[in-house]
């Protein structure tokens, strides 16, 4: 199939379900087709050819605008485009739009739904990126994880969100939020699909096809605070970690704290603080076009002291380093994506209360859809590794996906 061939058919799919599902802030027909029409010209070939690609509306795109979901910068257009969507253009991947994002990849929901059932929330705040990869809209997209940005929209929706190890892929063009966390990742229907994806984006041909385990070693834990998160996801993240041992895998059990609580207040001030100097400008000069519960999070986080958060990068570095070294002899930690199946979407984008930690510590996660909750919205399993041990929890998903299969 050309790639303008693909092109007709992906945006015939997403128009027809764009008028409920709302996953696009850009959707320009004749750009993706000029875009597609170019690949064909140029003969582009690579490891993304054959894959449609949904930007979040926080990368930087040379052909597009770039909005960051805020009126402030409505209809800006950038003049290059942002390094990851540089990697994914010269690996023969089709640009096909730009996906929804929350008001700076934070607080405040966009207008998109959730493909399985449009009364719920896809999550927050790659919001579109899940909700068009999981309708069949794109094949992959492009989110990013202050908190837990990409692993709660993938739970809620039912794809592949792999958040790698952070500054994995390079930020140049990226709006930031937070220096110390934000990190850029992507959504895919399957493991195989989102190691390919991230390792084009980073650069990293170890990446893109890691080997698989013959016997992985994985912790189970329910972290401190599993007991507020429904009954059935944490049915589902025993049924799993069985089934892995059933399958072969060794799973042990992890007790105790291991500075759970410290690292999660640790986690939302170095995030406060470093929001309210990313939104400098916008809080100063537009304050009225920012929505209300974005101004009261800045105004509120506006008079914290330096030495709060230098406390807080400190409890990263310390506690941070000795929950790493917990999970370091494992392939992966097997714990909870989210608190529930996707929550009504009058209530918001959902609580990251089990990605913030991991966000902090710096290594990879992965959400890995499993099985579907009682009110038949997808449910899962969070796979989470310490720095830098990308190959080895990649290898581990993908060993067990095909385990549950």
């Amino acid at each position: 199939m050309s790639t303008l061939s693909l092109a007709k058919t992906a945006l015939d799919r997403i128009t027809q379900d764009e008028s409920r599902l709302h996953a696009y802030a850009c959707l320009d027909p004749d750009i993706a087709l000029a875009e597609a029409q170019r690949l064909d010209r140029t003969g582009t070939h690579g490891p993304l050819s054959g894959h449609t690609v949904a930007i979040k509306d926080i990368f930087d795109t040379g052909d597009m605008p770039t909005a960051c979901g805020s009126p402030i910068h409505a209809g800006r257009r950038p003049t290059r485009d942002a390094a990851a969507v540089a990697a994914i253009r010269a690996a023969g991947g089709l640009v096909i739009g730009k996906s929804v994002t929350t008001e700076f990849a934070h607080l405040t929901p966009g207008p998109t739904r959730n493909p399985r059932n449009t009364a719920h929330t896809p999550g927050g705040s790659s919001s579109g990126s899940a909700a068009t990869v999981a309708a069949g809209g794109a094949s992959l997209a492009t989110g990013t994880q202050t908190a837990g940005s990409i692993i709660r929209p993938a739970a809620f929706c039912g794809v592949v969100g792999y958040k790698p190890s952070f500054a994995t892929i390079s930020r140049s063009g990226l709006s930031l939020f937070s220096e110390t966390l934000d990190t850029i990742g992507g959504f895919a229907k399957n493991v195989a699909d989102a190691a390919l994806f991230v390792g084009v984006m980073a650069g990293r041909a170890d990446l893109m096809q890691p080997p698989m385990p013959r016997t992985p070693r994985f912790a189970l834990w329910h972290t401190p605070d599993a007991t507020s998160a429904d009954p059935c996801v944490l049915a589902e993240l025993e049924r799993v970690a069985q089934a892995a041992a059933a399958a072969g895998a060794t799973v042990e059990t992890l007790t105790g704290d291991h500075g759970w609580h410290p690292l999660m207040a640790a986690q939302k001030t170095i995030m406060a603080w470093e929001g309210v100097r990313a939104l400098a400008h916008e809080r100063r000069v537009h304050p009225d076009l920012l929505s209300d519960p974005l101004r009261a999070y800045l105004d509120a986080a506006a008079p914290m002291d330096a030495a709060t958060y230098l406390a807080a990068l400190d409890t990263r570095q310390t506690l941070g380093a000795a929950l790493n070294a917990v999970m370091a002899p494992f392939d992966a930690l097997l714990t909870l994506s989210a608190p529930g199946e996707a929550p009504l979407a009058s209530t918001g984008t959902g609580d990251p209360q089990f990605n913030r930690v991991w966000t902090l510590l710096g290594g990879p996660a992965l959400h890995l859809p499993t099985g579907t909750g009682p009110l038949g919205l997808p449910i899962g399993v969070q796979l989470v590794g310490g720095p830098g041990s990308d190959q080895r929890l990649l290898g581990a998903a993908a060993w067990l996906e095909a385990a549950l299969t």
